[in-house]
């Protein structure tokens, strides 16, 4: 097993420092799934509330009837977020490859640019001092 530095952690990313020392943050990888199971929490939540509001609105329904209701809307409900969030993050996968690839197309551009206009002073330099040393 690798050694590690610094205080050690336990299984969600928490140093074992007392809390509220620099040292005992969450690492982000921790803050982003702990983000990502509230949200998702929510989300379900929120449909379990959407499905208790629709089958009070129907009276007609058993009790059994109004569960498995809920059951399947909050299951498809959940599944539409789950399709959302998918296309979401492919949409920004993409943009992420088309943003870094312009990126590294101006940097290039730039970097050209850079390079030709230091060689028109160094040029106009080495001319200016050739010129100098001639009139001597």
């Amino acid at each position: 097993m690798p050694e590690r530095s610094g205080p050690p952690s336990n299984r969600l990313g928490f140093s074992s420092d007392l809390p509220g020392s620099p040292s005992a943050r969450l690492t982000p990888s921790v803050a982003n799934e702990v983000e990502g199971y509230l949200l998702l929490h929510a989300e379900r939540e929120q449909a379990e509330r959407e499905a208790a509001a629709l089958c009070a609105r129907l009276s007609w329904l058993t009790t059994g009837q109004a569960e498995d209701l809920t059951r399947h809307y909050t299951e498809q409900r959940m599944g539409l977020t789950r399709q959302a969030l998918q296309a979401t993050a492919d949409r920004a996968k993409r943009l992420r490859g088309e943003y870094e690839a312009r990126y590294a197309d101006l940097r290039r551009t730039l970097l050209k640019r850079h390079a030709a206009c230091a060689s028109v002073v160094l040029a106009c330099s080495l001319a200016t001092s050739s010129l100098a040393l001639a009139s001597r």
